[in-house]
């Protein structure tokens, strides 16, 4: 059976999107094992926006990737909305990502043989949203697109390609959506102004935001900051 379940042991909980209990994650290295993560507990409420804050290698990326799905830690379980990503198979987790998920990377991720159109329109497309196109060119009209829907990444500058970035992330009217470095390849300028997008865009839609960032202006946005020191919560700030 492919459905994606609720797991047995999960009372649904209105105010919580995420939740992390003994979370850790241990890769094996050739000098032996390393620990990414040890023991994460961590709740984050729907609507909210949450910064994921640390030094380079303190494991802020690994983090957002278990907590999206993208990868299975050692120990520990992750629950995004009912669902609880570790008690279900990566087909399963692919579904749920399709479902609730939204990501915006640092280095764009867009399909360089789709226009910005396309780009933006398909996840919604591949949920089967009959109004792909329409939502899509209302984002990209609402980030200052307009002009740009025919265009393809290589004919788009960094902060052009970020904006198109977001707009996809919001199509798909994902319940949270997961940033990495949003502004890490863009000048000052142009990380100012996707700030201001992202935020607006998430006020605007309600939608739960996890980001990764080295930027404080960008953390200070937030609702709140969570601190991860060599792979521990360390510091909890509103």
């Amino acid at each position: 059976m492919n459905r994606v379940m609720k797991s047995d042991n999960v009372v649904d909980n209105l105010e919580r999107m995420v939740k992390t209990v003994g979370l850790s994650k241990t890769v094996t290295t050739s000098e032996g094992q390393l620990t990414i993560l040890k023991g994460i507990d961590l709740e984050i409420k729907k609507s909210e926006s949450v910064a994921v804050i640390g030094a380079s290698g303190s494991g802020k990326t690994t983090l957002l990737s278990l907590l999206a799905g993208l990868d299975t830690p050692s120990e520990g379980q992750i629950f995004l909305g009912p669902h609880e990503l570790t008690a279900i198979n990566e087909e399963q987790r692919a579904k749920v990502r399709g479902e609730m998920v939204g990501f915006v990377f640092q280095t764009f991720q867009l399909l360089a043989s789709l226009s910005a159109l396309e780009n933006v329109m398909l996840p919604a497309e591949l949920k089967g949203d009959s109004q792909a196109q329409v939502r899509a060119s209302g984002l990209l009209d609402r980030v200052g697109l307009s002009h740009r829907h025919h265009h393809y990444p290589n004919q788009l500058s960094g902060g052009e390609q970020q904006r198109v970035a977001i707009a996809r992330a919001f199509a798909s009217s994902a319940d949270i959506l997961f940033a990495d470095e949003p502004t890490g390849n863009l000048d000052t300028a142009t990380g100012m102004h996707i700030i201001d997008l992202i935020f607006d865009l998430n006020q605007e839609f309600g939608t739960t935001l996890v980001l990764v960032t080295h930027d404080q202006r960008l953390a200070e946005r937030c609702d709140r900051a969570i601190n991860i020191d060599s792979g521990e919560l360390v510091e909890a700030a509103t």
